[in-house]
Formats: C-alpha cells, structure tokens, sequence
C-alpha cells in the first residue's frame, strides 16, 4: 500500500510558503501522494491553486483533492481548473469529489443546497464530457485545452448513491477520515458491483486520516475541533480523538488499511508546520 500526505491548505495559519516546502519535502521524503481537503466556508487555501503550486516545486509526488465538494462549483470552471492543473504537473492530478453536506459551502457560492446529488450527477456526466474535449453546449467550444489529458476522478461519500457514482464515472472509492474497520465493508460492496458491473481492471481504494507528531497534540485538537464544529460538539471530539499522535498509531493504522485492502492512506496534517513531513516519514516510510 501506498503511504501519502495531505498539505494543510485548510490548517489555519499555515502561510505559503510553508505550503510549498511541505511540497517539496513531501516529495523528498517519498510520499505517493500530496492530498487536499476543502471547504469553501472556511478561511482555507483552495484546492487546485495549492495543488498547482505544489506541482510547480515538485516533479513526481502524485496530487489528489480529497475531497473537492464538486456541486458549489460550475462545470466548466472545474473542468478547466482541473485539467489546468493536470496538465501543468505533467498528468499528476487525481480529482476526489463528493456532494458535500455543508449548506454555507453552497450559501456562499450562490448554488441551491438541496438537491445537490442530481446536480452532482449531471456534473459528474459534463465532466467526462469535458475531459474528452467535447463542447458542455450546443454552438459552444470546449473548455479544456486542446489535446488535454481526462483527469481521474474518484469519488467520495458511503451511500448507495455514492456506489452508483463510483461505478458510472470513477476509478475508484475514497473514504473520507473513517477507520479501516469502518470503511472495509465499502470496498468489499464497491468490488462486488464492479465486478458485476463488467467494469474492467480492479477499482482504486484510497483513504483519508488524520495525524499530529510530537509536542502537538492541544494545537491539533483545537484545528479539528474548529474545522468540524459545525457537526456539534461530540461529532467534533470524536475526530480529534481520532487523530494519529504517535509513531506506534500510525504503523498500526497503515497496517491495518493495507489489510482492508486499500491501495493508498493519506495521512492529512492538523499541524502546518513543514517539520511535521520528515516526522512522518520517520513513523510510516523507515
């Protein structure tokens, strides 16, 4: 299994340049994958500018939003964005989407919350569309440059809907900071149904946890507690409880996605400070 990292571009006082030496040390150290999470109601870096910065200073480390809420954005500004960034990092991006479940996210952006799934869906189809250098409307032109590469998608989410959309469009499933034991039932039910779907090859399977090394334990469960407040109280501690603070944690949960049959953990940071990738390293790479 792969071992990535997240960039804190949603940590709060992260500033860029410490974005682009995490990048840069990231890819250093040997992480797959450098990997985003995002939230427009939130004072947070956006997603595809972090990734493309990071691009610009790096060569080989993968780049992955993880996930993207899709629906606050049009179509055609994602498409170009994304297929921007992929193609200015040499085909290196992987776009994780999802509906999302923030009404603020939608509020601030001008789009209608409900109903968000049907117009994910549409969005999810435009896409492919797009990717493929196909016009989004009648008498218009493409969006994405000529000659683009189509972006990967994966998809995130645990509904039946999400399973549908993983089958439909994606190259596979991302689970979104739950626990192996919790997110090893998914990928069994996405596996069977791409399988009986006749879809070739074998789905991709990537998660999403979090971690803090050191002395940083209170300033990372202050940053969760902040960025998921707005699920309550006990929603919020049980996060940060889950965070991974020691070198002996993180061994045992990248063992035990491995065994749930995961291609890829992305450990995401709830502390900005670039010394936090080497200490990483040290518990997950050596």
């Amino acid at each position: 299994m792969e071992i990535g990292i997240g960039i804190p571009n949603s940590v709060r006082g992260t500033t860029g340049p410490q974005l682009l030496e995490w990048a840069r040390r990231a890819e250093a150290a040997g992480f797959s994958t450098l990997g985003t999470i995002g939230r427009v109601a939130y004072p947070s870096y956006e997603e595809l500018t972090v990734l493309a910065a990071a691009g610009a200073v790096t060569e080989r480390i993968g780049l992955m939003t993880n996930i993207l809420v899709a629906p606050t954005r049009s179509t055609a500004e994602l498409a170009k964005q994304a297929a921007s960034v992929h193609e200015l990092t040499g085909g290196r991006l992987t776009l994780g989407v999802a509906a999302g479940g923030r009404a603020d996210d939608f509020a601030l952006t001008g789009r209608e919350f409900e109903g968000r799934g049907r117009r994910f869906d549409e969005q999810l189809a435009e896409l492919r569309r797009a990717f493929a250098g196909e016009p989004l409307a009648d008498g218009s032109a493409p969006v994405v440059p000529d000659g683009a590469r189509p972006v990967p998608i994966m998809i995130g989410g645990s509904s039946d809907a999400a399973l549908r959309r993983t089958l439909e469009f994606g190259v596979g499933w991302t689970a979104g900071g739950a626990p192996p034991q919790a997110a090893a039932p998914f990928v069994e039910r996405v596996r069977a149904a791409w399988r009986d779907a006749g879809r070739e090859g074998s789905p991709r399977f990537v998660a999403l946890n979090y971690f803090s090394l050191g002395d940083t334990e209170q300033q990372s469960r202050g940053y969760l507690h902040d960025y998921y407040g707005f699920l309550g109280p006990e929603f919020a501690e049980m996060v940060a409880s889950g965070a991974h603070r020691s070198s002996g944690e993180i061994r045992d949960v990248v063992a035990a996605f491995a065994e749930a049959g995961f291609d890829e953990l992305i450990l995401d940071p709830t502390i900005g400070d670039p010394a936090q990738v080497d200490l990483l390293a040290e518990a997950a790479l050596r």
